[in-house]
């Protein structure tokens, strides 16, 4: 070899050595330069995002946990005003990611997002305290569950609650998106690591909820709603101050331009062209030519052959240009067309799990009213625990399953499927759908024994019946190891399905099965309270619950949850998966 080759061949492998510093996925630090592979993201990052989740998470289930309750004895709400009331914040919750995702993808970034929103929750957490603590702002009370607010002591109480739900819309599609940022797509190893790292999110979540459900909970029925308000705010500045702290190591994506007017263009384009006829090969298709195309931070993706009328698009004829320039209007690339069509098909996944978090949602809902009418003490002492604290059965197994199923079931699956993962994600989310069946099935039953108890012996006006709270366990535990294959499967699924430039909006779209699930909730109180009362009856859900039919509910959701596993699996055989090509930097 002569000395020139040599020396050239030094040079290639210095630049491959320099290439191999940074990330090939479009992530840049702090500066705005290319990420460096050693000095940022991955679990070096992580601690700092989980530590925030894991605070925030505190913070809201500490605040929302007891909140049908709160409702019901401290604004002096009916059961089924204080369960649709806490219905409809819930999902407001879960809907107004759409916006925080939006203004992420679009224009500030996951970073900014999550700083921005993050000052908006304290300030509704503050406000929400102040109206349960200061003299005038919180109901007068003759009792402690005999309390008589005003009009304005309500709106104060639920501005609060909506500004909290504001602030939490630009936190939860990004914090979990922005995770998995830290893990750079292009390198394998980098990529295996970040299944994980959904998990161990999840895991934080759960961490959180749990001392929410056992020590907040307990301070809010036995010292005071001021400070069971008072102690997620503190909370939630101490998540804020864990997300600053590890400014220099994240990683960041840059923001890429509106995502719905992309997804607009590429309608606009198709209609406009439904005449024309899209050639034989694609290859023919319009594409730009540079790596990044014309969105900043995305890959390009591979043609697929499904939902072909939106290639229409892409067909270059020679009407789409003026003069030099492509009208985007009429000519989309092959890329832009993809990131449409891989939204399209995450929606009849996305559906599926609408009924599922209509299940969720009852957690926080109906079994806590239906622990309310259960024997609280533990033992034979005279401690009660809290309705809504048996939610921390659903928080252990979430912390009992998430280790299991990353340690144990992931590398014994992956032993038979090949699969990097252990099961595809679709097959994680399945199972979850089908364990969910079950927790219905066992809170129905509890109820019908209950009743039937009641019945017995004449019950119908006790408070607290002499059957155990803990009876309710299992349809906790239950929901919960449903939660670990279908909520976690589910937020990995749609960060890895969603184009590059458009996560955080695919994470807020997977947020949108929580809202509808409890509007969905809404809706059926709602239809079988009208249904169920006509002729001056009681109905299947009255103030007292010892005089209705809570377990008939329980048997409807389980029949929907069994229909929907059934389109779930349809849903699931259809289904194409994205293909990226090549990386940037």
């Amino acid at each position: 070899m002569s000395e020139a080759d040599n020396d050239t061949k030094v040079g290639m492998l210095a630049l491959d050595t320099k290439d191999d510093k940074y990330t090939k996925d479009g992530t840049v630090d702090y500066r705005g330069n290319p990420a460096n592979k050693t000095e940022t993201g991955t679990w070096k990052a992580c601690p700092y995002i989980l530590g925030n989740e894991c605070c925030e998470r505190l913070a809201y289930y500490g605040m929302s946990s007891n909140l049908v309750l709160y409702f019901k004895h401290q604004l002096n709400q009916t059961s089924a005003t204080a369960s649709k009331n806490q219905s409809d914040w819930s999902g407001t919750c879960y809907i107004t990611p759409l916006i925080g995702a939006f203004l992420a993808d679009a224009y500030l970034g996951r970073y900014w997002t999550i700083a921005c929103f993050s000052i908006i929750y304290i300030i509704g957490m503050t406000l929400l305290t102040l109206s349960a603590s200061v003299p005038g702002l919180k109901p007068t009370c003759y009792g402690k569950d005999d309390c008589n607010p005003t009009h304005t002591q309500s709106a104060i109480c639920f501005l609060a609650l909506y500004l909290i739900a504001l602030g939490t819309g630009g936190i939860k599609p990004c914090v979990s998106s922005y995770g998995a940022d830290q893990f750079d797509d292009a390198d394998e190893a980098e990529k295996k690591r970040k299944a994980s790292f959904f998990n161990w999110f999840y895991f934080s979540i759960n961490i959180g909820g749990l001392i929410a459900a056992s020590v907040l909970v307990w301070i809010q029925d036995n010292v005071g709603w001021g400070w069971g308000f008072g102690i997620p705010a503190v909370t939630m500045a101490i998540a804020v101050v864990s997300f600053f702290s590890g400014t220099r190591l994240y990683r960041n994506q840059k923001p890429g331009g509106s995502p719905l007017t992309r997804i607009c263009q590429v309608v606009v384009a198709s209609v406009r062209k439904y005449r024309v006829e899209v050639p034989e090969d694609k290859s023919l298709l319009f594409e730009t030519a540079d790596v990044e195309i014309a969105i900043k931070g995305s890959r390009k993706l591979d043609h697929t052959k499904d939902l072909s009328f939106f290639d229409k698009a892409a067909v270059d004829v020679p009407s789409d240009h003026n003069r030099s320039s492509v009208n985007r209007w009429r000519l989309c690339s092959v890329t832009q067309v993809e990131e449409l069509k891989a939204i399209v098909r995450l929606l009849p996944v996305w559906a599926t799990v609408i009924i599922f978090s209509a299940v969720y949602n009852q957690v926080g809902n109906f079994f806590v009213l239906q622990g309310e009418r259960m024997d609280t003490r533990v033992g034979n002492s005279t401690f009660h625990i809290p309705p809504a604290s048996l939610g921390i059965f659903d928080t252990l197994s979430i912390l009992f399953w998430v280790p299991i199923y990353d340690r144990i079931i992931v590398p014994f699956a992956r032993k038979f499927s090949g699969h990097k993962s252990g099961l595809t994600q679709l097959q994680r989310m399945g199972i979850g759908l089908f364990i969910s069946i079950f927790s219905m099935l066992s809170a129905g039953i509890l109820e019908l024994v209950r009743l039937r108890l009641v019945k017995k012996h004449d019950y119908y006006e006790l408070k607290e019946m002499p059957m155990s709270i803990f009876w309710q366990v299992p349809q906790y535990f239950l929901v919960g190891c449903a939660e670990v294959f279908t909520f976690i499967g589910q937020l990995e699924f749609f960060y890895e399905q969603a184009p590059d430039a458009m996560r955080s909006l695919c994470s807020a779209l997977s947020l949108t099965t929580v809202a509808l699930g409890n509007y969905l909730s809404s809706l059926l109180v709602t239809i079988v309270t009208s249904i169920s009362t006509k002729n001056g009856k009681l109905g299947w859900l009255p103030d007292n619950l010892n005089y209705g039919h809570l377990d008939y509910f329980f048997w409807l959701l389980a029949i929907l949850s069994v229909i929907n596993l059934g389109g779930f699996i349809m849903v699931a055989k259809w289904y194409t998966y994205k293909r990226p090509l090549g990386t940037l930097h």
